[in-house]
């Protein structure tokens, strides 16, 4: 397969830096992807379709197991320990095993209604979420109760149609990208909120949806609605220049 390479131009960090570059791997199908997040302890990922179902699947897209909730959709998934933390879309979150058994009942987040469209957990455990209606970067604790909040329509260039996010453990950077609605593209942040950089997905896909990181094999996986696929980059996130090499990251501890 040919691949594509993509270096991306840097807004905001100060000093020389490494830019963040995405290699395209590979692609598969895959129906209504509207979520990801990876999992190291199956090597898989868990996709989110904006049903009442969550999938799990492997790293080609075969399935493993489905999940349900008492939402009445779940339309972003995040793992949250040895556990999974899944948004309806209106702000209702519920957390479950990995079989799908409920750990509590449903709950809202701080601060009324919003379209949360993805949620990540960062390193202080705190819950972030990507909002596009209103157009919001937030943090809540693990309650739900809200602790700082970003409007996106104030960045340069502005986020106006964020989608998915992900967390890179490693650096505490957040990936979030913005669909067709917006700017088709990827938004790199630093852990506080700061813009880094950002690069079209145009030349990848269409609308993308969806994000994940696998830190340990510095894999990065995006959902694409159009097309119903997903598509596999090797990713190297924006670095000051001559940082040390990160560390690999948890990954695939079933083997």
């Amino acid at each position: 397969m040919f691949t594509r390479v993509l270096f991306v131009s840097i807004f905001a960090l100060y000093g020389p830096v490494t830019a963040l570059e995405l290699r395209e791997t590979g692609r598969y199908q895959l129906n209504h992807p509207a979520s990801l997040d990876y999992d190291p302890t199956f090597c898989g990922l868990w996709i989110a379709n904006e049903g009442p179902e969550a999938v799990l699947v492997t790293l080609q897209g075969e399935e493993l197991r489905r999940i349900t909730s008492d939402l009445f959709r779940i339309k972003a998934i995040a793992i949250e320990g040895d556990h999974l933390l899944l948004g309806d879309g209106f702000g209702g979150l519920q957390r479950v095993t990995k079989d799908g058994a409920p750990l509590g009942a449903p709950f809202e987040l701080e601060g009324g209604y919003a379209d949360t469209e993805g949620i990540a957990i960062n390193a202080k455990g705190q819950i972030v979420t990507v909002e596009d209606d209103p157009e919001r970067l937030s943090w809540f604790d693990a309650d739900g109760k809200l602790a700082a909040r970003l409007n996106t329509m104030e960045l340069s260039p502005p986020l106006t149609e964020a989608q998915g996010i992900a967390i890179d453990p490693r650096t505490g950077h957040m990936l979030i990208v913005d669909d067709w609605e917006g700017s088709n593209s990827l938004y790199e942040f630093t852990a506080e909120g700061q813009l880094l950089a950002q690069a079209s997905l145009l030349e990848f896909g269409t609308d993308p949806e969806g994000i994940a990181i696998r830190p340990g094999s510095n894999q990065l996986f995006v959902a694409f609605d159009g097309g119903a696929k997903i598509v596999t980059f090797d990713y190297t996130p924006t670095l000051p220049d001559g940082a040390p090499a990160l560390s690999p990251g948890a990954d695939c501890m079933m083997f």
